[in-house]
């Protein structure tokens, strides 16, 4: 049987948008069920949610997603603290934050006129991993400040989870270079008119 490409296109589009779907309903109800069991995780997922259908709002059509990949490499780290996998939560911290960092670097280079290069994408997910860990040790800080939220962490366990970051961060640029620029062609997948 002989398909166009556009056709293929077409089924792509509509097979990542589905699953794509499906991956932010499932982090929503993660934030949800996690509400009143670890808020910071529920605002974490919720974040994650939010960044899932941006590119929906803003193109307007529900095919316009990220690929589904990238938010099941999100939704990974938050299965894993949810469900308390022994072993799994330092390690679902780093894979998540850079994951955050993973899905803006996508929406950036598929869903706006950014072009990033090898070098500036590893780069620029590395950057925004680490502050993007900044940002939650601020969280989490204030939550153990303001909202009486004890994490006990001494400041070498900190410098750990910056570190770790860090090196997560380098492996979701590198992930983000060799799988979905090189294999996948986002742009072929997508709904998207840039």
């Amino acid at each position: 049987m002989n398909t166009s490409g556009l056709g293929q296109t077409l089924r792509s589009e509509r097979i990542n948008a589905l699953l794509a779907w499906v991956l932010v309903g499932f982090v929503a109800v993660v934030a949800v069920v996690n509400i009143g069991i670890d808020p910071l995780w529920a605002g974490f997922a919720a974040c994650v949610a939010v960044l899932g259908v941006i590119p929906a709002v803003a193109v307007r059509s529900l095919r316009a997603m990220l690929p589904w990949e990238v938010l099941a490499l999100a939704s990974l780290p938050l299965l894993a603290q949810t469900f308390r996998t022994p072993g799994t939560g330092q390690i679902a911290t780093y894979l998540a934050v850079a994951a955050v960092a993973l899905i803006v670097a996508v929406e950036l280079h598929v869903f706006t006129p950014v072009d990033m290069n090898y070098s500036f994408a590893v780069l620029f997910v590395v950057v925004t991993t680490m502050a993007a860990a900044g940002v939650w040790a601020i969280i989490r800080w204030s939550a153990d400040i303001y909202l009486g939220i004890s994490f006990g962490l001494t400041e070498r366990e900190l410098m750990f989870e910056f570190v770790a970051s860090t090196v997560a961060g380098l492996l979701a640029g590198i992930i983000f270079e060799l799988y979905f620029r090189r294999f996948i062609r986002a742009h072929e997948r997508l709904e998207v008119d840039i």
